[in-house]
């Protein structure tokens, strides 16, 4: 047997899981396209792991195994995934074994009964006969070379109810050739505390490499991880974002923070902690999921200040309200505008865009934001806007077009798909131009047609997309002539922005939002051109 799991001297290998338990999660359903996208993306941040599937569930994770190997992973090795064989049955014949031996793959990880409730109610066979079942199992791979992982499913619920055969079942993985044993909190429901006393007696059981796999049902998938890496752990499985069955897993993008900057623990590739955000936010994009802004380290408002107060004390000392370093993991620090901001608040932002020429002008930049939060803006969730009100009031600003007048037209007749075209004339430097487009609905039209009449003169607005629109309404008790505020986000290859607009009507408020979106990128080009320029 490899004992390429045993970690080198203070480093703690990643093991990383969201292709097979993080695919389990509620609404997530990835391609085989998406598997290979995010496993790249895995071993470029210095994953030592990935599992990438169960080859008995289905062809999609058969191709993944195959296509896999195109990749040409530089540090992470594969592992496959697989279950003890079947009650009273041999291992040669036994059809998740035989999937998982055909897998090519240098690790495979075999997933065994450790409580006796399991063993009894969910296998209904006899405790004698599940220790065989995993000691036959891990044998059927002794010879072949590969690294096997042991996980010892419900672990810690087997300890709490019978001690001695949840680690008679560690005992057996040992003695049949396990590389390493993983101990599963399956349930989520161990405190922390807990997993660290269950942790040490495991330690005093068997001598091989211990790991840990934690579900998120208590919300503690985290902090029970941690407290098994202070017992001893030197394997530690998660998934990104905290994707998985039901509440979840162990949040590798909260759990390898804190082991590199909390612990002092080696895990990774050196330096990569700083594409930590960027892959967070990858990986939620590819499984469609809404990446919670209050996700430790790699949310948006992970490194938000709001408050007054806040931005004070960080313009004297960034320590004071941070933790960590928001670069240390590739993220950005944020001075959040709204109506409790004071003027160290607009202050901080302007020193942060350099716009700080005229200071007087700063409580009355103030005094706008406090007005039109009041009328409904949101600015928080709305930097690009708050950047060009700013640079308005510093007469930093020059429009990129003028804007003669739009239409949109909807055309809706019974049994017939709704059709929708909006119209939009411009003059950009002298030159008209009309635009007609069609859409899937009104925003969609203008969003084409003002693109179309910008492209000749700004080829820029081609590298943006839309990426999120939301609609708020103000006051509801005005029913439908209520107040709305529309928030676009927008973003190119390097950056994200949000824009806002608030109107009577839903168009209008759209369109201010949108005219925002494009000038903030064409905002950007020019600011990049002229950097380019200086250098």
């Amino acid at each position: 047997m490899s004992k390429s799991s045993r970690p080198r001297s203070g480093r703690i290998a990643i093991y990383d899981t969201t292709l097979r338990d993080g695919a389990q999660a509620l609404g997530v359903s990835l391609s085989l396209k998406d598997k290979l996208s995010i496993a790249a993306r895995l071993d470029d941040i210095g994953v030592d792991y990935i599992e990438g599937g169960y080859p008995l569930s289905n062809p999609k994770d058969r191709s993944f195994f195959r296509e896999v190997k195109k990749l040409k992973l530089r540090h992470a090795r594969i592992a496959a995934f697989g279950m003890t064989r079947k009650p009273k049955t041999r291992p040669q014949t036994d059809s998740s074994l035989k999937a998982l031996k055909a897998c090519p793959t240098p690790v495979v990880t075999i997933v065994g009964k450790s409580w006796d409730l399991h063993v009894r109610k969910v296998l209904r066979t006899s405790l004698e006969e599940n220790l065989n079942m995993i000691s036959d199992s891990l044998n059927f791979f002794r010879r072949t070379q590969r690294e096997v992982i042991f996980d010892a499913e419900h672990f810690f619920d087997g300890y709490k109810h019978n001690p001695e055969y949840a680690l008679e079942t560690l005992r057996f993985a040992a003695q049949a050739g396990a590389d390493l044993i993983c101990l599963c909190d399956t349930n989520g429901g161990t405190l922390p505390e807990d997993i660290a006393e269950v942790f040490r007696e495991a330690r005093q059981a068997v001598d091989l490499p211990l790991g840990i796999h934690v579900h998120n049902d208590s919300g503690l998938a985290v902090a029970g991880t941690l407290a098994a890496v202070a017992e001893g752990a030197v394997h530690v499985q998660g998934t990104i974002n905290g994707l998985g069955e039901r509440c979840g897993n162990a949040d590798l993008t909260a759990v390898v923070p804190n082991l590199l900057l909390k612990m002092n623990k080696k895990c990774l590739r050196s330096g990569s902690l700083r594409k930590l955000t960027e892959l967070s936010r990858y990986v939620a994009e590819i499984t469609l999921q809404d990446m919670p802004d209050y996700q430790p380290f790699v949310g948006a408002a992970a490194f938000a200040h709001k408050g007054g107060m806040h931005a004070h004390a960080m313009q004297r000392d960034t320590a004071s309200y941070e933790h960590v370093k928001p670069e240390d993991v590739g993220n950005t620090r944020r001075i959040i505008i709204s109506e409790l901001s004071g003027a160290a608040t607009i202050l901080a932002k302007s020193e942060k865009l350099a716009l700080i020429e005229d200071r007087k002008v700063l409580h009355k930049v103030l005094n706008q934001v406090q007005d039109l939060e009041n009328e409904g803006y949101q600015f928080e969730v709305a930097e690009a806007s708050f950047e060009i009100l700013l640079r308005k009031a510093l007469g930093r600003w020059h429009s990129f077009f003028e804007l003669d007048h739009y239409r949109t037209v909807i055309l809706h007749t019974p049994g017939n798909q709704t059709q929708t075209e909006a119209i939009v004339k411009l003059r950009i430097d002298g030159i008209t131009e009309h635009c007609v487009a069609e859409g899937d609905g009104p925003v969609n039209a203008l969003d084409e047609a003002l693109r179309q009449g910008l492209q000749p003169h700004y080829p820029a607005v081609n590298q943006m997309r839309l990426v999120d629109y939301k609609v708020r309404v103000i006051n509801p008790r005005a029913g439908t002539a209520a107040k709305v505020c529309v928030v676009i986000q927008s973003r190119d290859d390097e950056h994200q922005w949000g824009t806002v607009g608030v109107s009577e009507n839903i168009i209008d408020a759209s369109w201010l939002a949108l005219v925002d979106a494009v000038e903030y990128k064409l905002l950007l080009e020019e600011d990049k051109t002229a950097g380019e320029r200086q250098r």
